[in-house]
């Protein structure tokens, strides 16, 4: 699906920072700093059997996905949620192919047809936790967020997510939007968004925690299926349960 890259930057706004309503950071008793914080990671994670993986079951099908290592409070507290089962029964009440899907809102274990999601919370935020290495490639995990206006923290949601389905990039697009956003792409970068694609507008404004080590096809699926003006999919597609994968 194509889009010109300034729509496809003001919709990622618009949809990623729709995820809960203002409240004061508030971070888990194993926190010791607010704010973001930027490392390079010295383990960058690269075998997944030293990662927690997690298991995603869906109503199109499972989803594994590893939480990394070197973001430690995005993975504690990702964690504690599916082993408190507060995943069983969410939606993925919005999907953009090409871009994303996002759940996570407890809001929507009991919404009806139609009802606008995105709100619900579980009351705290988690500090930023950026690492240049975890980049908006296609099929990472990473937590949705309010906007800057009311979060220059850029702190995460508790427990709202999303999962890079992702577009393919030319070198010329990827240029340009390097120009747009004042950035330089890394290689690394450059080679993930014109291989296999991304979102790589949202890399330092998003933590990427994990990535989707298998499934990618279920996201591809969900990503693809019909919605309303609201993004959310005219039929639910559940997470019917998650769970740590031993």
């Amino acid at each position: 699906m194509k889009k010109t890259l300034a729509y496809v930057m003001v919709l990622s706004i618009t949809v990623l920072a729709a995820c809960s309503s203002p409240k004061k950071v508030k971070t888990e008793e194993a926190s010791a700093t607010t704010g973001a914080t930027e490392q390079t990671s010295q383990n960058k994670d690269k075998d997944n059997d030293k990662m927690t993986q997690v298991l995603l079951k869906t109503t199109f099908g499972d989803i594994v996905i590893a939480l990394y290592n070197d973001t430690p409070q995005h993975k504690a507290n990702f964690v504690k949620l599916v082993n408190d089962k507060f995943y069983d029964g969410v939606l993925f009440h919005r999907i953009i192919k090409g871009f994303m899907i996002q759940g996570g809102d407890p809001d929507s274990k009991t919404a009806k047809p139609g009802q606008r999601l995105g709100s619900g919370d579980v009351g705290y935020t988690i500090p930023a936790e950026f690492v240049p290495a975890h980049i908006h490639k296609r099929g990472a995990v990473a937590a949705a967020r309010m906007g800057d206006n009311v979060n220059p923290q850029k702190a995460s949601s508790g427990c709202q997510f999303y999962i890079v389905d992702g577009t393919v990039y030319d070198n010329d697009k990827l240029n340009m939007l390097a120009m747009r956003l004042g950035k330089t792409f890394t290689p690394e970068q450059v080679q993930a968004y014109t291989t296999d694609g991304g979102a790589p507008f949202l890399d330092g404004e998003y933590t990427v925690f994990g990535e989707v080590v298998r499934g990618m096809t279920v996201v591809d699926k969900i990503a693809a299926q019909q919605k309303d003006g609201a993004d959310r999919p005219v039929e639910d597609i559940k997470i019917i349960s998650a769970t740590i994968m031993e």
